[in-house]
Formats: structure tokens, sequence, C-alpha cells
């Protein structure tokens, strides 16, 4: 471990590693319980679209996956309510939009760019400072937001008709939520791609769910996981010498496998 950290690349990286697992846990909670894994698998490959766009304008990646990401959610929603139809067909028509966007932009590129495959497949230990910065700044963002509307998000997440009962804003709340999958999303492309991203965010909140009840305890275990999935993975990678985004998640599926196996609620009991 002491001979990965006299590189500066890997200090990055493992950096990178515990803000990507504290955020992608954090939100991961929400998606669990509330059910959202659809809408954000689909957030999630209209990542690549944002990405594509900015190396064939020769932009950030990332800047532009944010827009990306948010346009799409923006999109999705104003959609599902403006035309009446169900959500799930919304994320549908966006996902099949932006992945043949994402692949038009990749085709007008004049030349091929070797980091567009490591935004796809994950690519932890290649995080530069400007990349680190932009992590930083979204997940400080999404903490932010999640302290200050949790007892909010706590009741959306449980019981949305007693939130709308007791006069919480639930459709502007759940858009808020949206919102924070996406950032989530975009923070996590460089550790694990747009392929496994969203494995990231549901992965350890799935895994802390199988051993709590504890609504406080479930973001902790979560975090716990997390960074336990990202920081493991990114030190397994290097040592085989294999792809860190797959290794990551591998870890991460790991993690949730054995919680499922110790888990009280197999057995109807509670902790």
């Amino acid at each position: 471990m002491a001979d990965m950290l006299q590189y500066a690349f890997v200090q990055r990286a493992l950096l990178a590693s515990v803000l990507v697992g504290t955020s992608c846990s954090v939100v991961g909670v929400f998606v669990v319980l509330r059910g959202l894994a659809f809408i954000g698998a689909g957030i999630a490959h209209a990542a690549f679209g944002g990405v594509a766009l900015g190396f064939l304008l020769g932009w950030n990646p990332l800047l532009t996956a944010v827009g990306f990401c948010l346009g799409t959610t923006g999109a999705i929603h104003a959609t599902s309510q403006a035309g009446r139809i169900r959500m799930d067909a919304s994320i549908g028509v966006f996902y099949a939009l932006t992945m043949a966007l994402g692949v038009l932009f990749v085709g007008l590129m004049k030349t091929y760019d070797a980091r567009l495959y490591g935004y796809l497949f994950g690519n932890i230990l290649s995080v530069t400072r400007t990349d680190l910065v932009v992590i930083s700044a979204l997940t400080a963002v999404v903490i932010g937001v999640v302290a200050a509307l949790f007892k909010e998000f706590q009741l959306l997440s449980f019981d949305a008709e007693v939130a709308e009962a007791l006069g919480l804003a639930t459709g502007k709340l759940s858009f808020i939520m949206l919102l924070l999958v996406s950032l989530t999303i975009v923070l996590s492309l460089d550790a694990v791609g747009v392929m496994l991203v969203f494995a990231l965010i549901v992965t350890p909140a799935s895994a802390a769910y199988q051993l709590t009840y504890d609504y406080r305890l479930l973001f902790a275990l979560s975090v716990l996981f997390g960074n336990l999935s990202c920081v493991l993975g990114l030190v397994l990678s290097y040592w085989l010498d294999v792809p860190s985004g797959a290794t990551i998640v591998l870890t991460a599926t790991a993690l949730f496998f054995a919680c499922l196996a110790a888990s009280p609620k197999r057995r109807g009991t509670r902790t």
C-alpha cells in the first residue's frame, strides 16, 4: 500500500474514490427506497451522450455530461407531466435518444481519443487535477442538498402520500432527488464509467439495506460499503493490473452477497 501512495496519480485516485463512494452511497439509499433504479439507469446512459459531445467539441467531458444529464432529467420530468404518459415510457424515449446522440457524436469525431474508452468503462487512475476539482464540487453540492432536505427526503422515501398531505411539495422534492442522482452519476464516470456507473449507486445501499431497519444506520452502512468497495477495488485493480471500474463494481457486488447471506431480514427478524 505504501508503494502505491508514492505516486501522485494514485493519491488523486484514492481521494476521488472516497468522494465518489460517499456521494453514491448517500444518493443510493434514496434510489433503493424509492425504486428509482430504472430512471437512474436511463440517466447513466444519457451521460454517454454528454461525454461524447465533450470530446467532439474539445470541452471538459465531465462538464458536458453534467449539462446532458441535468437536461435529460428535466426533459423526462417535463415530458411525463405535459404528455400525461408514464414516466418509464418517457425514460425509454430519452434513453434511446441520448444513446443515439452519443453514437452520432462519436461518429462525427475526426480522430479517435483513447480517453473516451476510460469514460465508457472507467479508469479512476487517470483522474486529473481538473477532474478532481469537478468531482469535489459536485460531491459538496450533493451532500449539501441532502443535508438541507434530509427530513423531507426521509418522509418522501417512506410515504409520499403522507408527505403531500403534510403540505410538502412532493413533485419538486422528487425532481430535486432525480437531479442529485444525475450529478452523482456524472461524478462517478471516472471511477467506473458509463457502463457500470449505476451499479455503484445501487449496490452499496442494497447491501446496507439487508442489515438494518434503522434509517440513519442505513446511510452509515451504505457509505461504509461504498467507500470500502471503491478503495479496496482500486487497490486490487492496481495490484492485479486489471480494469479499475470492473474491479470496484465486483467488490461492491461481493459485499452485497455477503450482506445478503448474513441478513437478519432473511430470517424474518428485526435488529
